[in-house]
């Protein structure tokens, strides 16, 4: 799951990995344990990271399904780590409304300031859902957001689009949270400094394997 999820491979090419370690697994196989523990595993990571900032970034992009266009909406906060996706047909007040209550489920909190772009669905859903929270709208402020579609859409040509709304939910939703917790800020870091930080973080993904009840070697 992990060589799926953090490096552009097709089943077939994770099979073959596989099988140079000396590890007999079915691409079909590594497939059902993607579309099965996927989001499980993601959510348990996304468990194990600080409370966001109080500052959100959200936008949206379009993506073609089965030929289709829909919209792919997603929210980051300021590092970049990815708060939630929703994939809607419209990007319109209804899915912006959809979307704000999604990001404030289960949350004892709200953040304090919100940036969008100037698309007219995002204020009406502010004053719908979140009144109370400071919304920016500038083309410039949101790039945050907007640079965090750059992995989708790459891993989107490798996989030569996405077949159905419900199978590309499933997998953008775990996508945006394991890749990332793979990607520390390196710039920033010396490389010694990387190589430990990225030691955590595997034990991390073994903790967050294990607690989601299946062996850390998946």
């Amino acid at each position: 799951m992990w060589l799926y999820h953090r490096f552009p491979l097709p089943f077939r090419e994770v099979e073959e990995v596989m099988l140079e370690r000396g590890v007999i697994v079915s691409h079909e196989t590594v497939r059902r344990w993607c579309a099965k523990f996927g989001q499980v595993y993601a959510n348990e990571l996304r468990r194990r990271r600080p409370r966001p900032e109080d500052t959100w970034h959200l936008d949206e992009v379009f993506i073609k399904i089965n030929g289709e266009r829909r919209y792919l909406w997603r929210a980051v906060y300021q590092h970049g780590n990815v708060l939630d996706i929703l994939v809607q047909p419209k990007r319109d007040t209804h899915a912006a409304v959809r979307f704000f209550r999604r990001l404030l489920k289960g949350l004892e909190y709200v953040p304090r300031v919100i940036v969008t772009d100037k698309l007219r669905s995002y204020g009406a859903a502010h004053r719908q859902v979140m009144p109370g929270v400071e919304h920016r709208t500038s083309k410039y402020l949101n790039n945050l957001a907007e640079n965090s579609h750059q992995p989708t859409r790459q891993r989107e040509r490798a996989m030569k689009g996405f077949r159905s709304v419900g199978g590309a939910q499933r997998f953008l939703s775990a996508f945006s949270g394991v890749p990332p917790h793979f990607r520390p800020r390196r710039h920033l870091m010396t490389t010694p400094g990387y190589r430990a930080e990225m030691t955590v973080r595997f034990a991390i993904w073994y903790q967050a394997a294990g607690a989601a009840g299946r062996p850390a070697t998946t």
